[in-house]
């Protein structure tokens, strides 16, 4: 995950800092694999409904109405799918930036294993409820897949850092999208995926406390840049840009949840707004972090003012409270995926 215009000198630090982690990556790793539990994406799939498409098997075609999740939803569902998708970029990325040797290699082979099972079972939810338009779909994946994806960070602690916000981001946009799911199908399947994100999160956060503890400025720089320009893995999805305003009009995953579900719960774990005795590097990174964070108040408030307005057009004769989202409670399950 290293931009391929690194220095020489930057790759040395980068094989160093390599080292000097590797007893972290074993140890979180040990922990990671003693936490993790088995699971079978076939279990979560409802194949008694599932019924032959058309084609070579002579099936029926698909139309929007036999779908029973709301549009919001299929957007949400086909984006996060058609990310999962990506995998092979992904593996060759970190393989490329963390190697295949030790216990860094062991994580990510790990890693791709288990993030392995989210499309397999996110695709067979969806083709077993005719939830989305399979055509548009494969055809989507094809283009995906094909173009691929290739990081631009300038350093190891860059792609930490962004692996970890990543994590957290995924977790929540499949979380949410549970939430957002009126099939209990899928709300089950989206937070048995989005448990295996989080345990993939605390995986890289504790990483980011040793790294922290290693190399204060390097980190701080590194978590300014990424948070700063921050985009997720499938802005290059076809349709992405449509999709991802109507998931955050649905409220399932906008500025606002970046904000507060991702960002500020990894700055008060990592205590990074704390830092002290920081060289004029360290200082210049912090402070854009608070400004970003005041960006992000001041777009997440007219983003909810737009919500506001579009419900109420939605919805004319809706009370203001009954406009506003109302978090439904959290299964023990889904209590788990937070912490």
């Amino acid at each position: 995950m290293i931009n391929r215009r690194t220095s020489a000198s930057s790759v040395r630090g980068h094989l160093d800092l390599l080292r000097e982690l590797e007893p972290s990556v074993a140890r979180h790793l040990d922990r990671h694999l003693k936490a993790a539990p088995e699971w079978f994406p076939h279990q979560y799939v409802p194949w008694s409904q599932a019924r032959d498409f058309d084609g070579p098997l002579g099936g029926e075609p698909w139309n929007p109405e036999q779908s029973a999740l709301a549009p919001a939803v299929r957007d949400a569902l086909l984006v996060n799918l058609l990310t999962e998708d990506n995998l092979p970029s992904y593996h060759h990325e970190i393989a490329t930036a963390f190697g295949r040797d030790s216990s860094w290699g062991t994580w990510v082979n790990r890693w791709t294993a288990e993030e392995g099972r989210h499309a397999e079972a996110l695709r067979s939810y969806l083709h077993a409820v005719r939830g989305v338009d399979p055509v548009e779909l494969e055809r989507a994946r094809m283009a995906n897949v094909s173009a691929g994806y290739q990081s631009s960070h300038r350093s190891l602690a860059h792609g930490i850092v962004y692996v970890t916000v990543q994590e957290l981001a995924t977790r929540e946009a499949h979380r949410n999208t549970g939430h957002a799911c009126d099939e209990p199908h899928g709300r089950r399947l989206m937070t048995r995926i989005a448990a295996d994100e989080n345990l993939h999160m605390v995986f890289y956060r504790a990483l980011c406390a040793d790294l922290l503890d290693l190399a204060p400025e390097e980190f701080t720089t590194a978590f300014a840049d990424v948070i700063c320009d921050f985009t997720m893995p499938g802005h290059n999805i076809p349709g992405f840009q449509g999709r991802s305003a109507r998931i955050a009009t649905a409220g399932i995953y906008d500025l606002t949840v970046h904000h507060h579900q991702v960002l500020l719960p990894l700055l008060r774990t990592l205590g990074v707004m704390e830092q002290t005795g920081l060289r004029p590097q360290g200082e210049e990174a912090l402070d854009r972090i608070g400004r970003h964070l005041e960006d992000l108040t001041d777009k997440g408030k007219r983003l909810a003012d737009l919500q506001q307005r579009m419900r109420q057009r939605t919805h004319p004769t809706a009370r203001p409270t009954e406009l506003a989202a109302r978090p439904r409670p959290a299964s023990d399950e889904e209590q788990e995926v937070s912490r």
